[in-house]
């Protein structure tokens, strides 16, 4: 494996370990970062192309900041094509201007432009992730977002390096096209051609010996892995061979710490795990890391495997050309595909830390319950036009029926301003409007046919939300990964088939339940979480399966002020990109 592109890895750790020696000053500290989003020339998979990226690097480069701290990201917009960033999981309380969806609360960074995404990171510490958030271009624009505590970590345990571990997608073709192609024709998208570990595709793909990711680690220490999915399309499985996984946090909270073989992470979500470096190696000194799907759909996807090493340092290992042939590696610790059993029994472990410190905030009470459908759709043709989805028509998907349109003006300034516009409406159903057997139905005989507009709800400050996700069997169930935008949220309740208002709240969790930005919510299933809707402006709510947020599978919900300056969303600032 001589010369194979380890290098990423260990420029992510250093930079991770350069950030955590930073001095933590007062709460007042501003850092300070320029990003330059530009095309650059890759070669992958034996594909040279021109990708979107930032500063030149991709993944893009290490956010590392202290919990306390002002950012100011100025974002200069260097290709024709608009664009905007998003703070996967950081609050932006009072600053939903900085949040970064297209039409959601901002209008886009147009070619030439620039932007200072402004915020504080308040409450929070731990690993998060950046994206794009203007059509696809997440597929290449992302990177891992590091929030280092004023105070030591939870568990004892020393740490040798903390090592980022971001999945990702790669396509030999433009990702923005196949969006493009999927809504003009109606048809489903294009899978990726590859999974990535940093970038890096690894030996089980074509042309990708030399673009393999190799983390090196010394024999019996601990270090801390802090793993995002940042891919498009997919949850995915992930295992290190023969080697346990601690998880002491996900999406930036701290959990009680769990040992595990292997984990399910799905996009957007983050999972920090410490592992020992305490197996002994055989002649090649290495251990197999591995990604793969864990598949819910019967639509078409990348059902291959990324892989990178572990390589132990000072191992006596083979000095000629490395014998492994990497077709024949043993995946250990690895899922199928399919293991939805081990994918719920991983999701049930987490549990909130729930300490004296670190106290789990759960409403216990609720001021309002709020049940969805989340649904793929299949919508009538138009008359003459031609539709390449199934059976001649469009694919489409909904939240209660109701398929998200963005409008063409930002939905935070129209609300800010109180412009009279059409740009959306406050009636997003709270319930679906037909009551149906939603997951035992059949996947193709039903009206799928869905409406569409800018439905939200409007919540008054502090109102304690829950809402009740309902996967249905339209087309097919499937496993969603839903991101609320401004707030954490609590997972008090989970379960397969249809959710029952009488029974499943008698068993929820409402002493340390998983407190996330993103919830897997199970195929065939459902998933409750609640919300204490504490910050003033507009947010978004979303599958992050980028394809089902272009088909509409979206809402939001607005946080009207509360009382004085503290619970008011702050003015725009002057440099706030126009329409």
């Amino acid at each position: 494996m001589e010369g194979v592109r380890k290098h990423y890895g260990i420029l992510l750790a250093s930079l991770a370990i350069i950030a955590a020696a930073l001095p933590c000053c007062s709460s007042q500290t501003t850092r300070r970062f320029q990003f330059n989003v530009e095309w650059k020339q890759v070669t992958r998979l034996c594909t040279t192309k021109q990708l979107l990226m930032v500063n030149g690097q991709y993944p893009g480069p290490t956010i590392a900041v202290h919990e306390g701290d002002n950012v100011e990201i100025n974002v200069k917009n260097q290709i024709a094509q608009n664009t905007t960033l998003h703070w996967h999981g950081v609050r932006q309380l009072r600053t939903g201007w900085a949040d970064g969806p297209a039409y959601v609360t901002q209008c886009p960074i147009r070619g030439g432009q620039s932007y200072t995404y402004k915020f504080t990171v308040t409450g929070q510490r731990g690993t998060l992730l950046w994206h794009a958030h203007y059509a696809w271009q997440r597929a290449s624009v992302y990177g891992a977002f590091i929030i280092y505590p004023r105070i030591p970590y939870p568990f004892s345990h020393p740490i040798q390096a903390e090592i980022p571990i971001i999945f990702g997608e790669w396509w030999n073709g433009d990702p923005d096209e196949v969006e493009n192609r999927m809504m003009l024709t109606g048809a489903g998208p294009d899978s990726s051609n590859a999974y990535t570990i940093n970038g890096l595709p690894g030996p089980l793909y074509p042309c990708s010996n030399q673009d393999t990711y190799i983390q090196t680690v010394e024999y019996g220490k601990t270090y801390m892995l802090r793993i995002i999915n940042a891919a498009l399309a997919d949850e995915l499985f992930f295992a290190i061979a023969k080697h346990t996984l601690t998880v002491v946090e996900v999406d930036a909270v701290y959990t009680k710490p769990f040992a595990t073989t292997s984990i399910m992470i799905a996009p957007g979500q983050t999972t920090t795990v410490l592992m020992t470096a305490n197996q002994v190696p055989d002649f090649t000194g290495m251990f197999v890391m591995a990604a793969r799907p864990y598949l819910t759909s019967v639509f078409p996807f990348n059902n291959s495997t990324t892989i990178g090493f572990l390589r132990y340092k000072n191992a006596r290992t083979w000095k000629g050309k490395s014998p492994v042939d990497p077709s024949s590696l043993r995946l250990h610790n690895l899922p199928a595909m399919e293991d939805t059993a081990f994918a719920t029994k991983f999701s049930d472990k987490i549990k909130s830390l729930a300490s004296p410190q670190y106290p789990c905030n759960v409403p216990k009470t609720i001021d309002k319950r709020v049940i969805t459908t989340i649904s793929l759709n299949l919508q009538d043709c138009p008359e003459n036009k031609t539709c390449l989805g199934l059976k001649g028509k469009s694919f489409f998907a909904s939240m209660n029926n109701q398929s998200f349109v963005r409008p063409s003006i930002s939905i935070l300034e129209s609300y800010y301003k109180n412009l009279t516009t059409s740009s959306f409406s406050s009636d997003f159903p709270q319930k679906p409007p037909n009551n149906f057997d939603y997951t035992g139905g059949h996947p193709l005989t039903q009206n799928m046919n869905t409406k569409f507009g800018t439905k939200l709800l409007v919540l008054p400050y502090g109102t304690n939300i829950e809402i009740v996700l309902q996967d249905t069997s339209f087309l097919n169930l499937e496993n969603h990964p839903i991101h609320v935008h401004g707030h954490n949220f609590f997972i008090v309740g989970s379960g397969f088939g249809n959710f029952n208002e009488a029974r499943d709240p008698k068993r929820y969790n409402l002493v340390d339940p998983p407190e996330r930005n993103t919830v897997a919510v199970p195929s065939g299933g459902w998933a409750a979480i609640r919300i204490k809707a504490d910050n003033p402006g507009v947010w978004f709510v979303h599958c992050h399966l980028e394809q089902h947020t272009s088909w509409g599978l979206a809402t939001g919900f607005i946080v009207q002020n509360g009382q004085g300056p503290s619970q008011s969303l702050l003015p725009p600032p002057h440099d706030l990109p126009s329409c």
